[in-house]
């Protein structure tokens, strides 16, 4: 390579690294780490997900060997693991969104992190509660399930909705951050996207379940039940006096209990679905329906392909 050619990559490298760090756009893209601050960790929250998940249904998602004659031992072990590394990523969560860190005392803090981790561990027993509904649902509704267990292990609506429970339980301790980042870490792993802020009853079900969207403001019944593909969004968004979406304000559907809403359906906006309606695969529902409702797609007309009719 000669002279010139190296001069050029280090003027194109140079160039590269001005405009990474331009100061002006800085604090759009870039968190100012401050020492001594834990930052959010994706392996350790996949770890908390881990031990929240073998606490709940122990002997389906760890590598322990489980008898009940030793299970108080590995719960309590499970639950101080928990405890340590929850209490550090709460932390970190609150460091990371918080405006004036100078400002903040650390270790009262820490303090306050290991509270609300407390109280999330509190909890526990009712998560578990609720998803032992969910796997029931899941089972009676699948003619192909061959067990509980099938459900638990093989599942991935049982993952999305541990992680939502998760989530969801955070949120409503005013855990910032942390509660989006599990809720979309279930997102990943199983292709169904539920917004944490999502209020969602017992015995609570998604058959098959890639591309399910349930959005931040959507509050779902008892006994519901979705297929593969439903999008429960916001139709439109009110704006401020910049233009910009107001946030915070209820925009997704109302579901209630005994729902069942088959593949591809979109319902959208601030909507009614009444109990123990039915609603059909691939319709589009922006009102809101009475309980008992039946929607389905029109029947499609079957034109007679007879001597050149219905071409």
């Amino acid at each position: 390579m000669n002279m010139n050619a190296e001069k050029n990559i280090e003027h194109k490298m140079r160039n590269a690294v001005a405009q990474l760090s331009d100061a002006s756009l800085l604090n759009v893209v870039c968190h100012e780490h401050h020492i001594g601050e834990p930052l959010p960790n994706i392996e350790k929250l996949t770890r908390v997900v881990g031990i929240i998940r073998e606490i709940i249904f122990p002997g389906y998602f760890g590598n322990t060997s489980l008898r009940e004659n030793t299970i108080g031992h590995y719960i309590g072990v499970y639950v101080d693991e928990l405890f340590e590394l929850l209490s550090e990523q709460i932390l970190a969560g609150l460091c990371f969104t918080c405006k004036n860190p100078e400002m903040i005392d650390m270790q009262e803090r820490s303090r306050f992190a290991q509270t609300l981790a407390s109280d999330f561990i509190s909890f526990l027993p009712e998560i578990r509660r609720l998803l032992i509904t969910d796997v029931e649902a899941a089972y009676i509704g699948d003619p192909a399930a061959n067990s509980k267990s099938e459900v638990i292990y093989c599942y991935p609506t049982i993952r999305a909705i541990i992680n939502h429970r998760v989530a969801h339980q955070l949120l409503k301790l005013d855990v910032p951050l942390i509660p989006r980042i599990i809720s979309e870490m279930g997102h990943s792993e199983t292709g169904i996207d539920i917004h944490p802020g999502a209020q969602i009853g017992e015995a609570f079900t998604i058959d098959h379940g890639t591309g399910v969207v349930i959005g931040a403001t959507c509050i779902i019944g008892n006994n519901v039940k979705l297929y593969q593909g439903v999008t429960l969004g916001a139709k439109s968004f009110p704006l401020d006096k910049h233009g910009n979406p107001i946030k915070g304000i209820p925009r997704h559907p109302i579901v209630e209990d005994n729902v069942i809403i088959y593949a591809q359906a979109t319902i959208l906006g601030r909507i009614r679905i009444g109990a123990n309606s039915v609603i059909g695969g691939n319709v589009w529902v922006t009102n809101s329906l009475p309980p008992y409702s039946k929607l389905i797609q029109s029947k499609a007309k079957e034109p007679d392909f007879v001597d050149g009719g219905g071409i």
